[in-house]
């Protein structure tokens, strides 16, 4: 492989040697027919590739081969001008051929060609290079788009992804590089017929001086050598402009361009048979040669024939055989034990649908669901600094057809029902007029609403219902669910990610704290902590550097994640209130005492160990404070001392998992505090 390295840049380099030095006629006809090989290989070589890519490097080699024709045009130029015309055998040979004794039908023939190279081929191929690059950089976003959809649903891996990604990048290269590729062509013709020209003119004058005969014979020779070095150079550029019109036009495929030829054409015999039958009518104009005719039509109807028989049969042996492998597949595919463990791969999330909601998914349909999925996971980790794992989209025949389901780690967490072609109505506060409708409930909130058809959607909106699309009802009990248990979903290669993407940024905080000071596991219980509670974690260095600061004296991850929230208090104080101003419920210090002298610490942490009744009353307490807030706040929020916040927390959560419980060194100073209420005993 080094030798062929070095060789083909010695080849490039002598090349450039080509335009300075003359050389012998012997090895300027090798060239000659090393020119016209190799013209012929990169021709058949464009026939068999099956996509563009497999055949990158032919912008390169375009740029070359146009080169070593104008390096043997050159060379060839300065042997018909020194040696009175002659510049080797393959030049003679081929403006014999063409000429056969008439020196203007010769050239006649040859500007054909030129012409034919230059204004149909050549220009072709440019302009379909220039429009195929435009557009392959138009739909770059799209196919973005398309590999991000596909990652998301779980179709294809990161590993997978990249590679296309990579992929539709060398695709642009290459067809802006042909672009410009294209472009030597089209010079390279437009200089051969410069060159032909100085060769005709110039050789008749230094015909002349030298006294090599008569104005007639002088013209004989020089034509002949004119247009043999001429096709010399024309068939190899006619070639390669083929080749490169191959290139660019190559849709994608992934057969070569043989395979879709035989293929497509044999596919249809009845288009053979018609082609043949009308062809043979050609036979009733006067004067046609009817034996050519109808020996063309015989084949035609002959070959369609034989090939519908020849389908007829496959078709039946495909339908013997289909039971016996629709029987044996499963079988052999689970043969292999690695399929076997396959089967134990959990997705973290997935998504089943019915029958009548596949079109949500369907993006040939108009379905952008996987698009909202895509914007889902952008936004979450955007909100909590997380970035959420593949949804897994699959249809279910187990479900209602109107029916879908989330299911995390393989197990069922929710399921709703929507009815397409419809919209859900939410009612607005207060007395509102009834709107015709299908009673329902929201699945993500829970609250009661309505299906109404879409003409009834102008008449909602102006009774102030909210009105939600089938899509958007999905993805906002997905969103729901997931925020309830990202902290499920955070495992420790998630945290390892995180923690290489803020290597990146502060490499010495990781070097310094992990493992030394802490473990990536007792990392991943504090992050968990924080998302269950709804504390995002985009603030990675405070949180590392926070558990550098007390990891060495505290082992107990329930009191780091104190420690951390403290830290994030800005974060906390922002996330819970609005307008500089957090609505909360106190907790009464007599509450707060009985906690604190009911917790009880052992070696693995700290638990709270109180009576039943007294348990009772603090959770009866809490329930008729939040009962009266319950219309002013969307959550409620109780507002307790550092030392307690955690243990009520893990008290409050039994009942109200959705109560938000915060402290004082939570609270930033520049958020104002107004009470609502206090949690005391004995209240109801």
């Amino acid at each position: 492989m080094k030798r062929f390295n070095i060789l083909v840049t010695a080849g490039i380099i002598g090349i450039i040697f080509l335009i300075l030095i003359p050389l012998p006629t012997p090895i300027l006809d090798f060239l000659f027919i090393l020119n016209i090989t190799l013209s012929l290989l990169i021709l058949v070589m464009t026939m068999y590739i099956r996509e563009t890519l497999e055949f990158s490097v032919f912008p390169s080699l375009l740029l070359i081969t146009t080169l070593f024709r104008l390096g043997l045009n050159i060379s060839s130029t300065r042997k018909i001008l020194f040696d009175n015309g002659y510049a080797g055998q393959v030049v003679k040979t081929f403006g014999q051929f063409v000429i056969r004794g008439n020196a203007v039908i010769g050239f006649i023939i040859f500007l054909i060609i030129v012409l034919v190279q230059f204004i149909v081929i050549t220009k072709g191929s440019e302009r379909v290079a220039e429009v195929a690059a435009r557009f392959t950089l138009d739909a770059m976003p799209g196919k973005q788009m398309a590999i991000d959809a596909d990652l998301n649903s779980g179709l294809i891996d990161e590993q997978q992804a990249r590679e296309r990604r990579s992929k539709i990048q060398r695709e642009a290269d290459f067809f802006g590089s042909m672009d410009g590729a294209t472009k030597f062509v089209k010079g390279d013709a437009i200089i051969s017929i410069i060159i032909t020209l100085i060769n005709f003119v110039g050789g008749i004058v230094v015909g002349m001086m030298n006294g090599q005969g008569s104005i007639s014979e002088i013209m004989q020779i020089y034509t002949t050598s004119t247009i043999g070095d001429g096709l010399v150079s024309q068939i190899p550029a006619l070639l390669i402009s083929v080749a490169t019109g191959m290139v660019v036009t190559r849709s994608a495929s992934e057969n070569s361009l043989s395979e879709d030829l035989t293929s497509q054409f044999l596919a249809q015999p009845k288009v053979l048979m018609t082609a043949g039958g009308a062809a043979a009518c050609l036979c009733l104009i006067p004067g046609f040669p009817v034996p050519q005719i109808l020996m063309i039509s015989a084949m035609m109807i002959g070959g369609g024939y034989a090939l519908m028989r020849r389908q007829k049969t496959i078709v039946a042996d495909a339908a013997e055989g289909y039971v016996e492998a629709e029987v044996t597949s499963e079988a052999s595919f689970y043969k292999n034990i690695e399929n076997v463990y396959g089967l134990l791969t959990v997705e973290q999330i997935e998504m089943e649908f019915g029958y009548s909601l596949i079109p949500l998914a369907d993006e040939s349909n108009g379905g952008n669901f996987i698009d909202r999925v895509v914007m889902f996971r952008k936004q979450m980790a955007l909100d909590m600094g997380f970035v959420i794992p593949s949804v897994r989209i699959k249809d279910s025949g187990q479900l209602n057809p109107n029916q879908y389901s989330i299911l995390l780690k393989g197990e069922e967490v929710a399921r709703g029902d929507i009815l397409m072609d419809h919209y859900l109505a939410l009612p607005p506060g207060g007395d509102a007029d009834d709107i015709p409708g299908i009673d329902t409930i929201d699945p993500a909130f829970h609250i009661p609403a309505k299906w109404i058809s879409e003409d009834k959607k102008i008449q909602a909106e102006l009774a102030g219902y909210t009105l939600i699309d089938p899509t958007s009802v999905v993805i906002t009990h997905l969103s729901e669910v997931v925020k309830e248990h990202l902290h499920e979903l955070l495992n420790r290669q998630e945290v390892n990610n995180l923690l290489e993407t803020l290597k990146k940024t502060n490499a010495s905080i990781i070097e310094d704290t992990i493992p030394a000071v802490i473990t990536v596991g007792e990392i991943q219980k504090v992050l968990s902590n924080l998302l269950r509670e709804g504390i995002p974690i985009r603030d990675m260095e405070t949180i590392v550097e926070t558990l550098g600061d007390y990891g060495t004296q505290i082992k107990d991850t329930d009191m780091l994640t104190e420690y951390v929230r403290q830290a994030l208090k800005r974060t906390i104080s922002h996330r819970f209130s609005e307008a500089g101003q957090m609505k909360v419920l106190s907790l009464d210090d007599k509450i707060e005492n009985m906690i604190m002298s009911s917790v009880k610490k052992v070696d693995t942490g700290s638990y709270l160990a109180l009576e039943p009744s007294a348990i009772q009353n603090i959770v009866a307490s809490a329930t008729g404070e939040i009962n009266k807030i319950k219309d002013l706040v969307n959550v409620p929020i109780v507002l307790t001392s550092p030392v307690v916040r955690i243990y009520f927390k893990k008290l409050i959560d039994q009942f109200y998992p959705n109560v938000t419980v915060v402290s004082f060194s939570e609270i930033d100073n520049n958020i104002q505090i107004q009470a609502l209420g206090n949690i005391a005993l004995g209240q109801r």
